[in-house]
């Protein structure tokens, strides 16, 4: 018996509860999968599975046996492709994932200018407020607003960014003048949707902070419809400084309190760059990490890559 092929067929199972599709995700029978499987239980001598014509249950043990062996297989992968950084030029796919607005106005043309220095680096992005495990989920490299709490994982900040409260001019018209943080309970306000009921922006003006219950007008889990709303008039957004870069410029929407940090949040925030803690850090990951910090490093590079189409860079010729 293939003990690592059956091992691999038994965790598919648990995730699937299905023979049929595990069968199609490795090539094989079904009957090749139930045959692994046995010889697994005969192995052990205790019943993994409870098979019906209609489902596939874990027992207690199979339960503990494939928790297990996730992170055994996992490991297993995690060696073979650091051995393979090693002896080999970078390839192979990176699965990076990114909170949405980083991810879609900034990392684009950074990964259409890295397919050109690395072909053979396939990079698959994710893009989504929710967040995500790096081990279960098989994510390589997440791009983080905050830094990291969980053990196993470190961190390499991109940069340190600021959130500005915005409006457009439309909407500044035809309300009275923001001269003070309490004002905003005077305005319509659109909130990100973070846990709790409470909806708190936190003013900061040197060492002095408030903080500032109110009722939004709107809210929304992604930083793009809170952006859409801000340009239509509807009222103030509290949104990342490389987000409205290109707005304040072009005069679409105008700054308000700039004299004052202020966060939904804490005051810590910018983009993390997370990774497991491993002893080996693989070459595609390294090469990824170290050229989006070669453009959006420091105090602008950020904005200038936010938008930018592909070409950011000459291209090595060596």
């Amino acid at each position: 018996m293939d003990r690592l092929r059956a091992m691999e067929l038994f965790l598919s199972i648990s995730q699937t509860r299905n023979f049929s599709e595990t069968a199609r995700r490795f090539g094989i029978s079904a009957t090749a999968v139930s045959r692994m499987i046995t010889d697994i239980e005969n192995e052990l001598k205790i019943k993994l599975l409870l098979r019906s014509t209609r489902q596939v249950a874990l027992t207690e043990s199979g339960q503990e046996y494939a928790r297990q062996l996730e992170d055994i297989l996992w490991r297993i992968n995690e060696l073979r492709d650091n051995i393979t950084a090693i002896s080999t030029a970078p390839q192979g796919r990176l699965h990076v994932h990114s909170r949405t607005m980083f991810g879609l106005g900034v990392l684009p043309p950074l990964i259409a200018e890295f397919r050109k220095r690395y072909p053979d680096i396939h990079i698959e992005l994710t893009v989504s407020e929710a967040p995500v495990d790096l081990r279960r989920n098989q994510i390589d490299i997440d791009f983080r607003i905050s830094p990291p709490v969980e053990a196993g994982v470190k961190r390499r900040m991109m940069f340190v960014s600021e959130r500005h409260l915005v409006a457009s001019p439309a909407y500044l018209a035809s309300h009275p003048p923001l001269q003070k943080p309490e004002d905003i309970l005077e305005h319509d306000c659109l909130a990100y949707q973070l846990p709790g009921d409470a909806t708190i922006w936190r003013f900061k003006q040197d060492e002095h902070t408030s903080e500032i219950d109110f009722k939004p007008r709107h809210v929304s889990n992604n930083g793009i419809a809170l952006l859409e709303l801000a340009r239509l008039g509807e009222g103030f957004a509290l949104l990342d400084d490389y987000t409205v870069h290109n707005d304040l410029a072009q005069g679409t929407l105008v700054r308000l309190l700039p004299d004052y940090r202020i966060s939904n949040k804490g005051f810590d925030e910018g983009m993390y760059a997370t990774i497991l803690d491993t002893p080996i850090v693989p070459a595609k990951i390294r090469l990824f990490m170290d050229f989006v910090a070669e453009h959006v490093g420091g105090t602008e590079l950020r904005f200038s890559a936010h938008g930018k189409p592909a070409g950011l860079a000459p291209t090595p010729t060596t």
